[in-house]
């Protein structure tokens, strides 16, 4: 074979295997490397790297490499038939490097392989018509339980279980997000990253006031499961207001032979003097002691006996309330379960009685108890320093039984809306109120105000709000006359309704979203859902609706229910109904809710 020949074969040979993309300073050259392994070399590269994804397609394995050292590896369903939409690979402080990736399984002739590309901006406004206004969602990404919530010098941190390489589970890594006023929000950079020891599951922070552990006075410490081969228990400290973290040079700081062992809660016991925390172990709550946050001491457990066990226990909380109109105080232990919820899947349930430091005590043995009686209500922990002794609670607003697959595409997941809690007793019973937390009432415009009217009456919601864009509050008041059912239905013009009732043969107030809009990617979204309330004759309910979802107050704070919905548009209508007798609408006031 002549010489000019065989370098013409190699030419086509390498340009099969190697697609080189230059843009001015931005070099990338993506090779095959045969059994449906492939790499990506940048020379001075971007600040981020644009990977498309497809949700259908199977996870990918990439591993970052500079100067011949791992610094990162994560799953992604790049895409092979088609885009779903982008994710970005941050790059930012590897400008001056050679950046290789190494990628598998993924098909040579994936559609990905034309479509990745280095750009020093992402566009991470979201426009998917689902994505909330006024509740937390990540820009990107895939978000689960709210994690390490903490207050400090004006700030409310919000970290959470978070995908940045896609919008369904996996990668776990502690996103992070602040607002100064509970419902604006601001993104910010991951701040804590998988490692050695695992991914980054759940956990909790506080404010070190005191130095207890040796980092610095006022330092944020936070605490969190490691999940590798076993999960074990890590600590990471902040510096500078929860910007950054540094991981303690001795992780782990506690580990177990049981396999479920996550989700620390650290709290400030001030009778004894030291820290608490509170651990999820299989069916049963454990708590462990410390006076520097480094060394913890086994002191019981609780759960034997107690409450729902149709599932793994996790996210616990431990928090002491007072108790609306005494000058007591009682302690509440939240216990989140999955499966094993009043309606299937994932829910909160709570007990309330004492705490002397070591031991929990449920003064309500052999009942179980709800925090939220909807479907969409999980993960609920609440923030440690709040200002004014208040206790503010924020809930993951999804369920395991469908939560990969609701018809979002770039983000999945948003929370509910922020909650002040209390306590309230009622025939001899101690129960937790949820109240809107008073911040939301900022995002209120000019309302219309509706009288007195009849049942049956057609409510036009579309015209108060002027361009229903599916965010707004409305606040209504019934008076019962001699009816055994009154309800209403917020619709749509496409027949898609949310019919809400009181039923007073068995006291219970019921959410039915079967036929709400989408329902079908699931078999177990289509449900009603009840609550239990007093036999009354006047009943006040505040609606929280946000585009994808639907949180009804009780107006003495006696119950509280959280529902997703995904209407083909918005409910713009209401009309009010009764059976076996009448009632009347007092007052009716729609609120259109935006950030100001």
């Amino acid at each position: 074979m002549k010489t000019h020949t065989r370098t013409f074969l190699l030419f086509v040979l390498l340009a099969v295997i190697t697609n080189t993309v230059s843009a001015g300073k931005m070099n990338m050259s993506i090779s095959h490397l045969g059994n449906r392994q492939s790499m990506i070399r940048l020379d001075s590269p971007a600040n981020y790297l644009l990977l498309p994804v497809e949700e259908s397609s199977q996870e990918s394995t990439m591993s970052m490499i500079v100067d011949n050292r791992m610094v990162k590896t994560f799953t992604v369903r790049l895409a092979v038939t088609k885009i779903d939409y982008f994710v970005p690979v941050d790059l930012t402080g590897f400008a001056e490097t050679n950046v290789l990736f190494h990628i598998h399984p993924v098909d040579d002739n994936a559609v990905c392989w034309k479509e990745i590309k280095m750009s020093d901006t992402f566009d991470a406004e979201n426009r998917e018509k689902f994505r909330p206004v006024y509740h937390f969602s990540p820009p990107w990404g895939w978000m689960n339980d709210p994690n390490g919530m903490v207050y400090k010098d004006g700030v409310y941190h919000l970290f959470y279980q978070y995908n940045p390489y896609g919008s369904k589970w996996g990668n776990m890594h502690w996103g992070h997000a602040t607002t100064t006023d509970l419902v604006s929000w601001k993104h910010q950079p991951v701040a804590i990253e998988p490692d050695a020891l695992g991914t980054i599951f759940s956990g909790s922070a506080v404010v070190d006031h005191d130095n207890t552990a040796g980092f610095g006075a006022g330092a944020i410490v936070a605490f969190y499961t490691s999940a590798g081969k076993t999960q074990t228990q890590s600590m990471a400290y902040s510096l500078d207001n929860g910007k950054t973290f540094i991981k303690y040079d001795r992780n782990p700081i506690l580990v177990s032979d049981v396999p479920d062992f996550r989700d620390p809660k650290v709290i400030r016991h001030k009778e004894s003097g030291k820290w608490i925390m509170v651990l999820a172990v299989g069916q049963e709550m454990q708590f462990y002691s410390s006076t520097d946050l480094k060394n913890w001491t086994y002191e019981s457990s609780f759960g034997d006996g107690e409450g729902a066990h149709a599932g793994v226990w996790e996210c616990p909380d431990l928090i002491e309330l007072p108790v609306r109109g005494t000058n007591t105080k009682k302690w509440v232990l939240l216990c989140n379960i999955n499966p094993g919820g009043p309606f299937g899947g994932s829910a909160t349930q709570y007990f309330t009685g004492s705490f002397d430091g070591k031991t929990f005590t449920n003064e309500s043995p052999g009942r179980t108890k709800w925090m939220d009686w909807g479907k969409d209500h999980y993960a609920t922990v609440t923030w440690s320093n709040a200002p004014d002794n208040r206790t503010v609670a924020l809930a993951w607003m999804s369920n395991w039984e469908y939560a990969n697959d609701v018809p979002t595409k770039q983000f999945r997941s948003a929370n509910s809306v922020p909650r002040d809690l209390q306590l309230y007793t009622k025939n001899g019973q101690t129960y937790l109120s949820s109240i809107p937390s008073p911040e939301l009432l900022k995002l209120r415009e000019t309302a219309q105000k509706k009288g007195s009217f009849r049942v049956n009456d057609t409510y036009e919601v579309d015209p108060v709000l002027a361009n229903n864009t599916g965010t707004y509050e409305i606040e209504i008041k019934l008076q019962n006359k001699d009816a055994d059912i009154i309800g209403f239905r917020l619709y749509n013009s496409k027949g898609e309704e949310v019919d809400m009732f009181y039923n007073l043969f068995d006291n219970t107030f019921s959410m039915d979203r079967r036929n709400s809009g989408q329902v079908n990617f699931s078999k177990s979204f289509a449900t009603v859902t009840s609550a239990p309330v007093s036999g009354e004759k006047e009943y006040t309910l505040r609606l929280f609706i946000d585009k994808c979802s639907l949180e009804a107050f009780d107006g003495k704070g006696e119950f509280v229910m959280t529902n997703l919905v995904f209407p083909v548009e918005p409910y713009s209508r209401m009309c009010f109904y009764a059976k076996g007798g009448s009632y009347t609408v007092t007052s009716l006031t729609v609120y259109p809710l935006s950030l100001k």
